[in-house]
């Protein structure tokens, strides 16, 4: 973990449209009197399940899985977060302490807020309060409709769902470097990670991917989305 020097204020900055634009300068500059960016590498714990809820955090640059821990201290993933992601809303204004754990899975910049500042302004400006919340209920929609669609689809569909997941939603492109391990991925899409080591081979053998080390490449795209959709 490491502090960056930031040189943008929120009132400067590119991505205060997101929620951030229904404030006035003043609130903004308010904002930026307790604000931090933080460099997290990869594998660095961000937050843990029941540590106390102190900021509010957004996700500059990166990827992070959120989490949870189960009796049997198996994870099961939530949700991939990426950029422009306010990955503490889901529990910021219910609980005081988290309900999930947090881990870059690449280098990550967080910029933290301090969660009462927040808070305050949510009580005092109702526009910033209509942004929080249609942003809490969009992050709600997603983890339901993405859990919905995975829990439809048989093992190979929902390799197939992943594997366009990242290429469409993280990585804009079909070649890319897996950020997460086959562990993960079971984790993340509710399979056993020797189902999911099998079916990658399967889908290797039969020329619809290209595999080397952590680096996938996509040779068979419709193939995949046929595959996905089908389920």
């Amino acid at each position: 973990m490491q502090v960056l020097k930031s040189h943008t204020s929120c009132k400067d900055c590119p991505y205060k449209t997101l929620v951030f634009g229904a404030l006035t300068d003043s609130e903004l500059e308010y904002v930026n009197t307790t604000r931090k960016e933080i460099l997290f590498k990869k594998g660095e714990v961000i937050t843990r399940e029941g540590d106390k809820i102190k900021e509010f955090l957004y996700l500059k640059s990166g990827l992070l899985k959120v989490f949870k821990t189960g009796p049997d201290n198996k994870d099961q993933i939530i949700r991939i977060a990426r950029t422009s992601d306010f990955v503490s809303l889901l529990s910021m204004f219910s609980n005081d302490t988290y309900k999930y754990s947090m881990t870059a899975i690449e280098d990550t910049t967080v910029c933290i807020m301090d969660s009462d500042q927040i808070k305050q302004l949510v009580e005092s400006n109702g526009k910033f309060a209509i942004e929080i919340l249609n942003r809490i209920s969009n992050t709600y929609d997603t983890i339901i409709e993405s859990t919905f669609k995975i829990r439809q689809k048989h093992l190979r569909g929902r390799i197939a769902y992943i594997l366009l997941y990242f290429a469409n939603k993280i990585y804009h492109r079909n070649k890319f470097e897996l950020p997460v391990s086959r562990r993960e991925i079971a984790e993340l899409i509710n399979m056993t990670t020797e189902n999911v080591i099998r079916i990658l081979s399967e889908f290797r053998k039969d020329n619809i991917i290209k595999i080397d080390g952590k680096t996938i490449e996509i040779l068979n795209v419709e193939f995949l989305e046929k595959l996905s959709k089908s389920g």
